[in-house]
């Protein structure tokens, strides 16, 4: 069955996680992604290890764990654009591409002609996006981005960590790379954007993604609080800033998480904790007085609910329909039921490793459904078929190889 975007062809020049992450959107909808890398080196992150990838028989190989997360479903080409012959056969893979994704500097391309002006002459119907950290304007627009730099320039850091006056108090970056996935989660979408405007225009057009940009956007409910405030917003550890008790609490034998969003769910938690009285407490009674009494409550709520473990939490408050959880590490992530039964962990057939792990796109469409089709490929493994599509024969991709174009 093609995918929702099999007609559509994307020429992905970028690097790292941002760009990347958002090709494989676009090509785990069904579009074909031509990856370009330079000969020889590729993307950075296939050196970034460890952790490497196992292969069958339990041994390393040399495949970064970190390229596998975010390169699935796309070919791999190597063109070195620095020379004239390399330029050339990017602007053939452009004048035949719908899209184009790149996260070089400002001005990075320009001076090998694979800008986005230079190349909407060859394909006025391309729709070019940018990805960098600061985006191409502004007092910024030079400097290179990175998502732990973002974090903290960006807010997130400053709202992320304990509060002051708790043991390892301090800002806190989040442990994956966020402002990175949610820039590719914007660009994947602007670029959809731009081709449904592509189908009522007949025109292209460019798309200026930037990191600082996305992570300001994505302070969400904080952000409004500041602004209709003034108030710089305290870091809570795993508080809510607008609703209590939500948050981790300690057990018998670890941690669990209460995410009360209502009166009548705090209602329902006092009365199996065996506290029917906090929920008719002055201080307690409705949400706007719980988090005015915060500190008092939370103190309160953690002498209880250390009396139980973890499980025996949850299963008594998810009868009582009580929102709570666990705190999973990765390996109970994995072998959570729900997780298994959704399809979330896949293996995928590799050319040189067996196989190896991948995570599910969460999308599904119910007719055009998200379709595994190549493992994240190996340096320069589609060159020669790429090339041969271009109209190229053999003795020419072997003159381009003798040359080191490609």
């Amino acid at each position: 069955m093609a995918g929702a975007l099999s007609h559509i062809r994307v020429l992905d020049l970028s690097r790292i996680l941002a760009g990347p992450w958002a090709g494989q959107l676009l090509a785990d909808l069904g579009a074909d992604v031509i990856k370009v890398e330079r000969p020889g080196e590729g993307d950075d992150t296939r050196r970034w290890g460890p952790p490497w990838v196992r292969d069958e028989a339990g041994e390393p190989t040399d495949i970064a764990a970190y390229y596998l997360c975010a390169n699935r479903n796309k070919r791999s080409i190597t063109i070195d654009i620095t020379q004239p012959e390399g330029q050339a056969l990017v602007k053939k893979l452009a004048a035949e591409s719908d899209v184009v994704l790149e996260n070089y500097k400002v001005g990075g391309l320009k001076k090998y002609g694979l800008d986005y002006a230079s190349l909407a002459e060859v394909n006025p119907r391309l729709v070019y996006c940018s990805i960098t950290g600061f985006g191409q304007t502004g007092p910024y627009a030079a400097r290179a981005g990175y998502d732990f730099l973002i974090q903290g320039l960006g807010g997130l850091m400053s709202l992320t960590g304990r509060p002051d006056g708790e043991d390892g108090a301090g800002p806190m970056k989040v442990g994956v790379a966020l402002t990175d996935i949610l820039t590719g989660l914007y660009a994947s979408n602007a670029v959809l954007a731009a081709l449904a405007w592509r189908e009522q225009s007949g025109q292209g057009q460019y798309i200026d993604m930037a990191l600082l940009d996305v992570q300001v956007a994505c302070l969400a409910n904080q952000a409004l609080g500041y602004l209709a405030t003034g108030q710089n917003p305290p870091r809570l550890g795993n508080a809510h800033p607008s609703i209590v008790p939500y948050q981790d609490f300690p057990t018998a034998d670890g941690h669990m998480i209460l995410a009360i969003g209502n009166d009548g769910q705090f209602q329902r938690f006092c009365q199996e904790a065996g506290q029917p009285e906090l929920a008719s407490d002055a201080r307690f009674a409705t949400n706007a007085q719980r988090v005015q009494h915060r500190a008092a409550l939370i103190a309160l709520l953690r002498g209880l609910t250390v009396q139980r473990s973890t499980a025996e939490w949850i299963a008594a408050l998810e009868a009582k329909a009580v929102p709570c959880g666990p705190i999973n590490r990765l390996s109970e992530v994995f072998a959570d039921p729900q997780v298994r039964a959704r399809g979330v962990q896949l293996a995928m057939p590799h050319p040189t490793a067996g196989q190896v792990p991948q995570v599910a796109s969460p999308i599904r469409l119910s007719a055009t459904p998200v379709e595994n089709r190549l493992p994240p490929p190996l340096l320069g493994q589609h060159t020669d078929e790429i090339l041969a599509e271009l109209g190229l024969d053999a003795d020419a991709i072997a003159a381009l190889r003798g040359n080191g174009v490609v």
